[in-house]
């Protein structure tokens, strides 16, 4: 992809060469006053006390080379050293001719861990925005040219399950799985997710009041964890049926997988792991349980030990996640792994990755805790259903799909249920994206199904409209190569809206964010919305002017459609 503002920041550095003053870099924004300039380079003040000059004399001589440049149309100083930029026509119009959008593949290889369903319990509405943020950047990734391997790392081998199981042979005594000495093929028999959504807050219920219970709950989860003939093989039932029900919910909302794989294949590394850090000397005992000490000289709070080993032996959630690392390694080799997951398991990570970078499994930096904040209801509240439990994450779907229906255009009458799907999800995603990565927000269900403002449906709608102008041009036999001239504010908005698309893509890769995609598809499509209420593509009579516009929308169109992929938004033909 060529870079446009690189483009502007190499011919200032040169202009700054050219003058003899030395800089490593020079970056250039936005203009926040538009009157004075399209852009503006900030950095001569720094320079002036380095070469002990007057500032305004620095960027007078800058700006005296770069007007020999036929690139820029106006560049002036403002202040006591601002350099303001504008671009000329003939240098907008070469840049957007260029139709080039793709990124070199290079040989970096990123493992995303996001998801993070537990087995045999519904999903909720806490893990929309792991699904949504880990998919979105998972597809920023591939699109900037990197290789990705994608993980949902199951919750499928801790205390639930032994409460699932133990429920279930309380209530199926017969079921051969419990019997001692039982001989042949295991049954299949009748689990159902339904099922497993009654048993699992029921024996979870149950545990917190009864402490024989929970002996017998965590019994039953070290039965499975040595992995029991019988325990072991309902387990395995359980698994199917739940994974089946995960990855439903999952292909809804456009997030696809590499691994389904969970603590249950870390564990198969845990004795290696052990071993290995056993040789290291750095696991400690303390009160019976085993330790890493992971602080820090710089820590300016308490940092906990990373709990390794219970005191009776028993893995911990720690434990399987730095077995998780040894094994990404160990057989995926990756140049970094980015978890996505709920800020407030920033404490668990931070044990784990140092634990790991001190027992050289992997190097620093290589580990990244991408935590985002919580989605709460309209009222600001943790998102509840009206009984005060956890919504379901496929009630909130449906929910969502229900108010995009009643919204649709009621001329349209095929396939109404499959485009208010593609709405919800596109409603959903957008909300989830809109703001930091780390921010909480307030889920607002008609405000974010509006077709108006920044909203996913109102993105949509835009795409469909640039569409359906360039089906309109194609059945009226009007051609477009290229852009030939800039005719006024409207076009002009959108070329320079399009000039950010590498600053945007870049942004969102370092911040691990998705926001200022959001932002800036929302800044494209307004501007467009704009251009095409002005600018009469289809009515117009000067053919250098349609042919120029048409051209224009074909590359909007193409830029809006790779950033709603990349957000893992899919386009209707019609809303």
């Amino acid at each position: 992809m060529k870079k446009f503002y690189s483009i502007v920041e190499n011919k200032i550095k040169d202009a700054l060469n050219a003058c003899d003053y030395k800089v490593d870099e020079v970056v250039v924004s936005e203009s926040n006053r538009p009157d004075l300039g399209e852009y503006q380079y900030n950095g001569i003040m720094p320079l002036a006390k380095i070469y002990h000059k007057n500032p305004v004399e620095i960027a007078s001589a800058v700006v005296n080379v770069l007007k020999e440049d036929k690139f820029f149309r106006d560049v002036n100083v403002a202040g006591p050293g601002f350099i303001n930029i504008s671009i000329s026509d003939e240098a907008l119009i070469e840049f957007v001719n260029q139709d080039d959008y793709e990124y070199p593949q290079n040989n970096k290889l990123i493992f995303f861990d996001y998801g993070g369903a537990n087995v045999a319990k519904s999903l909720h509405v806490g893990h929309l925005r792991s699904a949504n943020i880990g998919e979105a950047l998972k597809r920023l990734c591939e699109y900037l040219g990197y290789n990705t391997i994608s993980d949902t790392h199951l919750g499928d081998w801790g205390r639930p399950l032994g409460l699932v199981i133990l429920e279930l042979s309380l209530r199926n005594p017969d079921w051969p799985f419990f019997k001692e000495n039982y001989q042949g093929e295991y049954p299949k028999v009748e689990i159902t997710s339904e099922l497993l959504e009654e048993v699992y807050p029921y024996a979870s219920s149950k545990a917190k009041e009864d402490e024989e219970y929970l002996k017998m709950a965590q019994a039953m989860t070290k039965r499975l964890q040595n992995k029991e003939k019988g325990i072991y093989d309902l387990w395995l039932q359980i698994m199917e049926v739940s994974k089946n029900d995960i990855k439903n919910i999952y292909d809804r909302l456009n997030a696809k997988f590499d691994l389904y794989k969970g603590e249950s294949n870390a564990e198969d590394y845990v004795p290696e792991l052990l071993h290995y850090l056993d040789k290291l000397n750095i696991v400690e005992e303390s009160e019976g349980a085993k330790v890493i000490d992971v602080k820090k000289d710089t820590d300016t709070k308490e940092m906990p030990p990373m709990l390794l080993l219970k005191s009776d032996g028993g893995l911990l959630y720690s434990t399987t996640e730095l077995a998780t690392i040894f094994d990404r390694v160990k057989n995926y080799h990756p140049d970094e792994i980015w978890y996505i997951a709920d800020k407030r398991q920033e404490l668990h990570f931070t044990q784990v990755f140092r634990a790991a970078y001190k027992a050289n499994i992997t190097k620093d930096e290589k580990l990244v805790f991408a935590g985002f904040g919580t989605m709460n209801g309209k009222d600001g509240k943790p998102f509840k259903t009206r009984d005060g439990g956890v919504m379901r994450l496929v009630d909130l779907l449906d929910s969502v799909k229900s108010e995009c229906l009643k919204r649709l255009n009621p001329e349209i009458e095929d396939n109404r249920d499959e485009i208010a799907n593609i709405l919800a999800i596109a409603t959903l995603k957008y909300a989830d994206m809109l703001p930091s990565r780390e921010t909480d927000y307030n889920f607002d269900l008609e405000k974010f199904c509006d077709l108006d403002g920044k909203t996913g449906p109102y993105i949509v709608y835009s795409t469909i409209r640039m569409k359906s102008l360039l089906n309109k041009l194609k059945e009226n036999n009007i051609n477009y190569q290229k852009i030939s001239l800039i005719a006024n504010e409207y076009d002009k908005a959108l070329i320079l809206s399009l000039n950010k698309l590498d600053n945007v893509l870049n942004n969102a890769f370092n911040d691990k964010s998705l926001n200022a995609i959001t932002d800036y598809l929302y800044e494209l499509s307004t501007n467009f919305n704009r251009f095409y209420t002005e600018c009469h593509v289809l009515n117009e009579s000067d053919k250098d002017k349609q042919e120029s516009w048409a051209y224009l929308t074909n590359i909007i169109y193409k830029v809006n459609k790779i950033l709603l992929d990349i957000l893992a938004i899919d386009i209707p033909d019609k809303m």
